[in-house]
């Protein structure tokens, strides 16, 4: 039966419904840690990928975007596995493999010959890093619902967001004192880390570990995770919103050294624009309780929609520079502070007995959404910011009109939902 956004599986947000051997902080930054590895292995290619290009020669600039969108599409591909594995074996077990996976091409990136090896590489770390994605949300959701779920995703991408805040300056390092062979040397730690750590650590959350027998059978899990409105619908719009970012990240680096020329400085800014995330972070961690999911999610969907429409139009006449562009950006990064923790516990609200299956659905279709989008949109780069304000203009407003067809009007911004 889904859980009301007012219904609670403990009582305090920091007391899980089933106990625990670790602190209330150790388990968010644990999670972070996990959520955070994807996150890196994109932002810490940035700097690095003229370099990666020019090694192999590869002759069409836009194609060193492929080092992102692969490894997109490989974490989309990805996350539809290791959900329903893990609901039958337990979540440790899965996420061992998925980091093994991570690390095994890892070292296939870094002994690669050729710019395909590269890129089979990267669609195999995606792979791999699907799996503490999901891993994490699964865990969460296995010990919070409703509110108290949204609380702990906040403070989870508060601390995660961090790491590619200050990844795209760590990548930049790593190129000026050896080579883009160093940014995979520091994937590597860090997978090893979190594969220690979880090993040690991570308490086992699965119902079938805890000795609670399983009703669904893989096909009704499946169906009880595609079907359901909320999930999929929100699953989607989170995709939609993620596209926008991903498009940004793709081609961040075309946009602010070819078309606005700042150069070296191109880590700094990025990474100030990024932390509007984490600000945002923190402060939903404090609103979603008082105002509940929805009404947060709506009214930052609202504001992203008009500010990205707004922002488009400028740009086709040529009429944004680059400090009209980095604060619209920085703006937006805010709103999808305030949307994507929120979407992300509305997709699993009702999937308390199906976490595992629910948190693979929506995020392989959210990832798949997003890296098509993402791909479109940066592979559209023409030498100015139209191609990717207009992406950020029709996400947002694709998103908007999913989640007008998932609550109706009567539910937008919380209305007909307990506070």
């Amino acid at each position: 039966m889904p859980i009301s956004e007012r219904g609670a599986l403990a009582p305090r947000p920091d007391e899980p419904s089933e106990p625990i051997s670790i602190s209330f902080v150790e388990f968010v930054c644990l999670c972070a840690c996990l959520m955070a590895l994807t996150a890196l292995a994109v932002d810490i290619m940035l700097p690095a990928l003229p370099a990666m290009a020019s090694t192999f020669g590869v002759p069409n600039e836009n194609d060193q975007q492929l080092i992102i969108v692969l490894y997109m599409a490989g974490f989309a591909a990805g996350q539809i596995l290791f959900g329903p594995l893990s609901d039958h074996f337990g979540r440790k077990p899965i996420l061992m493999v998925g980091l093994g996976v991570f690390i095994v091409s890892t070292i296939g990136a870094l002994c690669a010959g050729s710019f395909e090896g590269l890129l089979i590489a990267r669609f195999a770390q995606g792979l791999g890093a699907a799996s503490p994605r999901i891993i994490a949300v699964a865990v969460v959701r296995d010990l919070y619902a409703g509110r108290q779920m949204a609380r702990v995703m906040s403070f989870a991408m508060m601390i995660f967001i961090t790491v590619p805040i200050l990844a795209p300056s760590l990548g930049q390092a790593l190129i000026h004192i050896g080579d883009w062979h160093w940014v995979f040397t520091v994937l590597l730690a860090m997978a090893s880390v979190a594969a220690v750590w979880s090993s040690l650590r991570l308490p086992e959350t699965a119902r079938p570990a805890l000795g609670v027998e399983r009703p669904l059978t893989l096909g009704q899990s499946f169906s009880t995770a595609i079907l359901n409105p909320q999930t999929a619908g929100y699953g989607a719009a989170g995709g939609f919103m993620f596209g926008c970012v991903l498009a940004y990240v793709a081609s961040a680096q075309q946009v602010y050294v070819e078309v606005f020329r700042i150069g070296d400085v191109f880590p700094v800014v990025f990474g100030a624009i990024a932390s509007a995330i984490s600000l945002a972070s923190f402060l939903n961690a404090r609103l979603v309780g008082r105002l509940g999911m929805r009404r947060v999610s709506h009214t930052a969907l609202l504001l992203s929609i008009i500010l990205s429409v707004l922002l488009a139009a400028a740009a086709s006449q040529g009429m944004v520079g680059f400090a009209t562009f980095a604060v619209a950006v920085a703006l937006n990064f805010f709103l999808f502070g305030l949307i994507a923790p929120n979407f992300n516990s509305l997709a699993m609200e009702p999937q308390g007995h199906n976490a595992g299956m629910a948190s693979s659905v929506t995020g392989s279709m959210g990832t798949a959404i997003a890296a098509v989008v993402g791909g479109l949109v940066a592979r559209a780069f023409d030498g100015t910011i139209f191609p990717l304000t207009a992406g950020f203009a029709a996400c947002s407003l694709i998103a908007g009109a999913i989640v007008l067809s998932v609550e109706g009007k009567s539910s937008l911004f919380g209305r007909n939902h307990p506070v």
